[in-house]
């Protein structure tokens, strides 16, 4: 029998919006659910499971657990899939001006699964780049009891190797500098296994932030996919979500500001992409506490930079897991974080700690990594002896009145300071043939615009970044500016973000080949000091650009259509978080 409610004593919750309409239960029941199902906890189990690339392929495999652990604790679990896809395969054509708006298609599309039926709460399952921001927007938005779980790392490759060299087989099979054997060989071995790809990319780097939120189980960031613990963590969300239903805990309880700044302080330490300046404002916006992207600065300055990981350091992001992952982290930053944050264990942040240390999980990751013949201090440097602090700068200038981005811990130090001749190109496809073309000249600095959300939906630039770092008479004296984004696998002097974008007419759009451009990192500045190879005053400068500003006109996107005609026409500037909503 169905439970009677009183509306007076029950109020709208899921269960008397339920019971109003018995309807619902037929549709259940018509899927094969029981009468006993239908007076369960109502749970949502929403995936991006799909053959599109390996961090989605093994997510069904992790649901199974998390539904076994949901029903043994007493609830019904309900399955949903919305497949992402991958920046990888999107390299070269036209499908890498997608690949961001896809953030904010899955988001959509999570809030209306979450929306329409009423549910008491919520796991969320992904990998990788968009979707595991896309599922934390969504769980701002619908603020159910919420558990993210990460879908784990790949195994690395051939001598630690990672998908990353993917860029320098590309431009050596262009070149002809390299043989189809030799492709052949990264094409069998560049993926060895499901997973997010080994370096401390994009999704190497949400996965981290999920868990430094308090959405993710503690320790379940990056952890290798093919191996036995994440399938147990997936098993122990099903409970978690369970508990958190009972309690009341939701996830706008344990996404908090303080939660973020915890975050920000992390994505420094382990030198993460730059695409958190993308993901974590959207995040902080869904939230409705604004993220001002100078905060990432301030952190930065003060935060040591701790992980030896690539593409800013040596090691795969296994042997980050191994050597304690985003849990060791925040206990050797104890001091700079607030350990009183709501975490989906429903205890605060030093309590997970605390139990974690008493767990021995440490000591098997030690295990594990000895396996490599690596220690810990290798992988994660002592903090005291940690000379470089922070990851990631904001520049501004004249170039970028609202900022732009640059990950300086993959950047040599004789390039952090750099003054070189303005070649401006209005798509990433011109730049990177010319590039390919070799007709770049040292010392440039390469100015992509039109590349920004509006211009073109803020593709990455992975192809062109590569190719100028696997050419040797460019990798160490020539710098690229967009208002487009990066891979978090990019390395160099690559600024990216820059805002306004020229397609909503900022000062990007204003530059002209043969302009002197002036990067400071250190003085976190970015402008035009001259104009046809002779230096000009600032004052100058401006009235050059206000009156190259009279014959400017956006680029045309009338024929465009979708979603991509909508996220082009709608996008929040990158400094915001290029939402579309």
């Amino acid at each position: 029998m169905t439970k009677k409610f009183d509306k007076k004593t029950e109020g709208q919750n899921a269960s008397w919006v339920r019971w109003i309409w018995p309807q619902s239960d037929a549709l259940r029941l018509g899927m094969g659910w029981d009468e006993e199902d239908v007076n369960k906890p109502y749970i949502l189990v929403e995936d991006v499971f799909g053959e599109s690339h390996p961090g989605s392929i093994h997510l069904n495999q992790l649901a199974v657990q998390i539904r076994d652990g949901i029903v043994s604790s007493g609830g019904r679990p309900a399955s949903y899939h919305v497949t992402d896809i991958c920046d990888g395969c999107a390299q070269g054509h036209d499908g890498m001006n997608y690949v961001l708006a896809q953030r904010e298609a899955i988001a959509d599309m999570v809030q209306i699964h979450g929306s329409v039926h009423p549910w008491d709460g919520l796991v969320l399952v992904s990998s990788c780049d968009k979707s595991i921001p896309a599922h934390l927007i969504a769980a701002a938005r619908l603020n159910l009891p919420t558990v993210f779980v990460p879908g784990g790392s790949m195994r690395p490759g051939p001598y630690l190797t990672d998908a990353g060299r993917g860029g320098a087989v590309a431009l050596g099979r262009r070149q002809g500098t390299m043989d189809e054997f030799e492709v052949g060989q990264y094409i069998r071995t560049g993926c060895p296994s499901c997973g997010a790809c080994q370096f401390m990319g994009t999704a190497s780097t949400m996965q981290c932030m999920a868990e430094t939120l308090g959405l993710a189980p503690p320790g379940s960031a990056l952890s290798p996919a093919t191996m036995n613990d994440i399938r147990r963590t997936a098993r122990a969300a099903g409970h978690m979500v369970m508990s958190l239903q009972r309690k009341g805990i939701t996830a706008a309880d344990i996404m908090t500001k303080a939660a973020i700044r915890n975050a920000i302080v992390i994505h420094a330490a382990i030198g993460g992409s730059t695409n958190a300046f993308l993901h974590l404002p959207a995040l902080a916006h869904a939230l409705g506490t604004p993220l001002d992207i100078s905060e990432f600065d301030e952190i930065n300055r003060k935060v040591p930079h701790i992980c030896n990981i690539a593409p800013s350091g040596k090691y795969p992001s296994e042997l980050f897991w191994f050597a304690g992952g985003v849990p060791k982290v925040q206990e050797m930053l104890s001091d700079m974080l607030d350990l009183d944050v709501m975490t989906v264990t429903g205890k605060p942040l030093g309590e997970n700690l605390e139990m974690l240390r008493r767990s021995g999980f440490y000591e098997r990751g030690l295990g594990y990594l000895a396996n490599y013949g690596v220690s810990q201090d290798e992988v994660m440097f002592p903090r005291d002896s940690c000379a470089a602090f922070g990851s990631v700068a904001v520049l501004r200038g004249n170039i970028a009145p609202e900022g732009a981005v640059v990950k300086y811990s993959a950047v040599s130090e004789k390039m952090r300071y750099h003054v070189g001749s303005a070649r401006v190109f209005d798509s990433e496809e011109a730049c990177n043939q010319a590039v390919v073309d070799q007709t770049i000249d040292p010392g440039s600095v390469l100015i992509i615009r039109y590349e920004g959300p509006r211009g073109s939906g803020m593709p990455e630039m992975f192809m062109t970044t590569e190719a100028i770092m696997n050419d040797s008479k460019l990798k160490d004296s020539t710098v690229l500016i967009t208002d487009g984004r990066f891979s978090g696998a990019t390395r160099g002097p690559c600024i990216g973000h820059v805002s306004p974008e020229a397609q909503a007419g900022g000062s990007i759009a204003f530059v002209q080949d043969g302009d002197i451009i002036e990067v400071n990192i250190p003085d976190r500045t970015l402008n035009i000091i001259g104009i046809n190879g002779k230096k000009e005053t600032p004052e100058r400068i401006a009235e050059i650009l206000k009156e190259r500003s009279k014959d400017f006109a956006p680029k045309d996107i009338t024929s465009r259509t979708g979603i991509f005609r909508k996220f082009s026409e709608h996008a929040a500037s990158a400094v915001y978080g290029a939402y579309s909503d």
